[in-house]
Order: structure tokens, then sequence, then C-alpha cells
């Protein structure tokens, strides 16, 4: 199921356009790499790693902590957690009403006296692709504050104990105390994180199509255009085989990097 796909895409993948495809070696990953749209795509995906990893893994991590021991916890963790369940086209529709030109966000930046930072968030780069990570961070936001509150509730309550009566508290108790225990629920949410973001397809072709003059789009939605849009399914699978290769490294670096272990046993710090 996964491998006869992945083996067809990169035997197409060096192979011609034609109805007849013939072997071209690696002409096509030569023309994708000369074609400015798929380099500018490449940015943007590389940006969306970056903003997709940081938001909305510090706000669940954030939210999770801030909310695992208060009353109204429920109903605050209930809030961030509902746009998860919300598919990605229904969260661009929304995000477009929002930040549109004619927008609510533009029209609040007016009613505040900041006319002067309203602007076409999503007709120029790199607000576009800006404006679309923090539209996807409402959405993903909402599984990583499910998975680290099930990682707090794991956590031993007698070491937080402990530790509070050794006098680590605030930011000492969560730094040496907490996010050690939190390590293989961080990278459980980092990996679903990262493929989701560089996968995204729906939320960013509802809100901009790629567009302006394929500005902001990612290697996914070029993928997409290549193959059905401008039939080029040679050139649509060398990108499909670009943006495998990106997702294996970049969770395999984070990967070897967070459980990394010594003796078997996760490396820790005590705290001091």
């Amino acid at each position: 199921m996964l491998l006869l796909p992945l083996a067809a895409t990169v035997y197409r993948s060096f192979h011609s356009d034609d109805v007849d495809p013939a072997f071209t070696g690696f002409a096509n990953y030569t023309r994708m790499l000369s074609q400015p749209e798929i380099t500018r795509s490449l940015v943007n995906t590389l940006v969306w790693v970056v903003g997709s990893l940081l938001l909305p893994v510090l706000l669940g991590l954030a939210i999770a902590v801030m909310t695992n021991a208060v009353r109204w916890g429920r109903i605050a963790r209930l809030a961030v957690v509902l746009p998860y369940a919300i598919s990605g086209s229904a969260v661009a529709i929304v995000g477009n009403l929002l930040l549109r030109s004619d927008g609510a966000v533009n029209q609040m930046l007016a009613a505040v006296g900041l006319e002067a930072l309203a602007r076409d968030w999503l007709l120029s780069w790199p607000a576009n692709t800006v404006s679309t990570i923090a539209i996807s961070t409402w959405q993903s936001t909402g599984v990583a504050v499910i998975l680290f509150l099930v990682g707090l509730q794991t956590i031993p309550p007698e070491t937080v104990e402990a530790a509070a009566l050794d006098g680590a508290a605030g930011w000492r108790r969560l730094r040496h105390i907490i996010l050690p225990q939190l390590r293989p629920v961080t990278a459980v949410v980092v990996g679903i994180t990262l493929a989701n973001a560089l996968k995204t397809f729906d939320l960013i072709w509802v809100l901009t199509q790629g567009g302006p003059a394929r500005s902001s789009e990612t290697l996914a939605v070029s993928m997409y255009r290549e193959s059905f849009l401008l039939q080029r399914p040679g050139g649509g699978a060398a990108i499909a085989v670009v943006l495998a290769v990106v997702v294996v490294a970049a969770s395999w670096v984070y990967l070897r990097g967070q459980l990394a272990t010594d003796n078997g046993t996760p490396r820790t710090r005590r705290p001091r």
C-alpha cells in the first residue's frame, strides 16, 4: 500500500510528461530547480516547517500547562480544541473572511486607528504565507494541547511535589521536572505537526490557490498544479519525491536528536 505507490512515483519522476513517457534521467529535477516558482515554493515550504513547528507546539504546550490544574481549564481547552475538528476548507473560508482586503482584521485595525497596518494580507508575499501559517496554527494547536495534556497526566505527582519542596517553582520546575518527562510526547507532537504542515493543501488552496502569481505555493500545492492543472506528471512526480525527502529528512533529524539515549534511557538534566 505504501511502497508500490512510492516506487511508481520515483519511477515516473525519471520519465517525460508524454503519453508514452520516455526515460529522461534527472531532467525533471533539473527543470524543477530552474523554475523560480518551484524555488519560491521550496522557500515557502521551509517557512511552513519553521512556523508550523514553533507556533502550534509552543502554544499547545503553554495552554496545556496553564489550564491543566485550574477550574476553567476545560472551557479554555474546548475553545482551543474545537477548530481542530473543523475541516481545512472550512477553516480557510473563515480565514478568508478575516484576511481579505475588506475583512475583519483590516476593519478592526481601522476601528482602533491603526489603518497604516492594514494591508492585502493574501495578495503579497511574504504576508500571504505568514497569514496562512497563522490560520493553520489556529486549527492545529488543538491536537498539541490534547497530547500535551495526556503527557502531563502521566507525570507522577510525587516528582512535582518533591521539586516544590526543594524550592523549584515556576520556570525551574517546568524546565527541569516537567519538560524532560514530556520528551516522548513532544516527539509525537512535533512529528504529527511536521507531517501535517508539509502536506497541507486544502487550507492554502482555498485561501490563495497558491497565488498571486504562485507566490504562496508550497511543494504540496506545486505538486498538484504540475500534475493535474499543467498536465506534467513527470514534473509533479519529481516534486513529490523532493517533498517526501524533505519530510523524512526533517523528521529523522528531529527525532534522532530528541530521542537520543544513553544506555537506553533518555537524557535528562537534573534540577540545580
